[in-house]
């Protein structure tokens, strides 16, 4: 073997190994992403979770708003990129307890008594309207001495929580998306989807819980939100005796 074959022979073995070496450099990568992504989700491979979905109030029985079911389609693209299972069950058929699966509530207390029951056991500092006569304050959300008025089309609130319980041990969390609208369900879905990694940063795998505003959604649909606050603290206490204070947010 002269010269110019061996070194072609090196070379082509230093490219293999280089290659190899970098295959294995992006699948572990890829692994941990992945298993962080599941942990914040609670969803270790083949494990099954659960999709509550609200059914709409002036519908038939198992009528379901468009835009929550563009909200469950969001949620099962992240419970298929963890390679776990769903099942979808309406809010009134839920009967499972915290901790044996993780869950994906959707929808506001009026059309979801599941979402009425985690509000009142799980975040007593937040109340919704849920009067069926017009009024200002019809579907507003007060969060301890704040209240965050719907004015829909154009400023329209969202809460989005990761909640865990001590029966789980912080391992199957319960996700909430409580809109005013059904399009704030779904934008508050979007923006789990979108932003995970950095709320998994910030908060770890523990529980927080966000105000989002649905920015103009009659232009924009789901697509704008901002976050108004992190209001953890505020919607895990007791609500305060004082009467709160109206907020109208301007676009």
């Amino acid at each position: 073997m002269n010269d110019d074959v061996r070194n072609i022979v090196l070379g082509v073995i230093a490219a293999g190994i280089s290659a190899a070496l970098g295959w294995l450099a992006r699948s572990s990568l890829w692994r941990r992403r992945l298993r962080r992504k599941q942990a914040f989700f609670g969803l270790p491979d083949n494990s099954e979770s659960l999709l509550v979905v609200n059914r709409g109030a002036a519908g038939p029985d198992l009528a379901v708003m468009r835009y929550d079911v563009f909200a469950l389609l969001e949620l099962a693209a992240l419970i298929k990129d963890c390679h776990a299972h769903a099942q979808v069950v309406p809010h009134d058929m839920a009967r499972q307890g915290f901790g044996e699966r993780t869950e994906f509530c959707v929808g506001g207390p009026a059309s979801n008594r599941r979402m009425a029951a985690h509000l009142a056991s799980l975040l007593p500092g937040v109340r919704v309207n849920v009067d069926a006569e017009p009024s200002p304050d019809r579907g507003a959300f007060q969060i301890g001495s704040e209240r965050y008025r719907v004015e829909p089309g154009r400023s329209e609130y969202v809460l989005l929580a990761r909640l865990t319980v001590e029966q789980s041990h912080g391992t199957r969390p319960v996700f909430l998306f409580c809109g005013q609208t059904a399009i704030t369900n779904q934008a508050a879905t979007r923006y789990l989807a979108r932003n995970h990694e950095r709320l998994q940063r910030k908060h770890g795998n523990g529980s927080f819980v966000l105000l989002l505003k649905v920015v103009n959604s009659q232009a924009y649909g789901p697509d704008v939100v901002e976050t108004v606050a992190d209001v953890t603290r505020a919607a895990q206490a007791p609500l305060p005796v004082p009467s709160p204070t109206s907020h109208r947010a301007t676009s």
